[in-house]
């Protein structure tokens, strides 16, 4: 299949899960959460069944602990956690409610994952969710997570997720609009817009993707999380947040990584 039908694909895609990042719907960004459900919302319309995997809580707690930047200790990082999800998950809802969409959360660690009955609850309850119609918001389950077991960025988690459900489409999120072949602030920076299941993206030179001390994630992790998902046959876009109606609508725009050929 070309790259222009893969694209093409996006609009009859039946199960999306699309990941946003703390720096795209916190502090001065927040005003991005209310497209950012326009355009679930209008996928969720046409049918599909949506799962959002959303960072931002510890960020969205950081101004009522008085914080300035993200914390670096593990309790303090649990408790603007602790605060901030209620307040991520509150602001997502009063969007929704707009659209009549009503949010379920879900929150999840690496041991859930890996534990085979945590993992079957998880999806079990996910599955559910999707047949009530109503939107799963994941996030990491910061309050308990530690450090050894932390997925340690929710790329990571969203492509786990998508294998989980087996979604058809993951659509990666951040500040920037496609992977570059080099941070795309230096000069010579060329947007790459289809990268092929078999293509080692070996010469690609890495940069960040988000606002520094507010996430977590960056180029080599949106790639590692894309590779991951694309492996257990879910194709994978690669956008920015500003642009999330062209992509979920199939318009050019961002990376688009080719899923594992299907098994004959």
């Amino acid at each position: 299949m070309s790259p222009e039908a893969l694209r093409g694909a996006i609009a009859d895609a039946k199960r999306i899960v699309v990941k946003v990042g703390s720096s795209s719907i916190s502090g001065a960004n927040v005003g991005q959460i209310e497209p950012l459900v326009d355009a679930l919302a209008a996928a969720h319309e046409r049918g599909a069944e949506v799962v959002l995997v959303s960072s931002g809580a510890i960020a969205s707690g950081m101004p009522y602990l008085r914080l300035d930047s993200r914390p670096t200790d593990l309790a303090t990082q649990q408790a603007a956690a602790a605060v901030g999800q209620n307040l991520l998950i509150y602001r997502y809802q009063e969007s929704l409610r707009r659209y009549a969409i009503v949010a379920g959360q879900v929150l999840l660690t690496a041991g859930d994952l890996e534990n085979p009955t945590h993992r079957g609850n998880a999806q079990r309850a996910i599955e559910r969710l999707l047949d009530l119609r109503i939107l799963p918001i994941v996030n990491e389950n910061d309050t308990v997570a530690t450090h050894e077991i932390r997925f340690g960025d929710n790329d990571r988690l969203a492509a786990l997720v998508s294998e989980l459900i087996d979604a058809d489409l993951l659509v990666l999120l951040s500040d920037v609009d496609a992977l570059y072949t080099r941070p795309p602030q230096e000069p010579g920076a060329r947007a790459i817009d289809f990268v092929a299941f078999d293509d080692d993206l070996a010469g690609v030179e890495l940069g960040d993707i988000g606002a520094a001390g507010v996430g977590t994630g960056g180029a080599g992790t949106k790639i590692a999380a894309a590779k991951l998902a694309a492996a257990s046959g879910t194709a994978v876009l690669l956008a920015s947040t500003a642009n999330v109606a062209d992509a979920l609508s199939g318009a050019e725009t961002g990376t688009w990584f080719e899923p594992a050929p299907a098994a004959d």
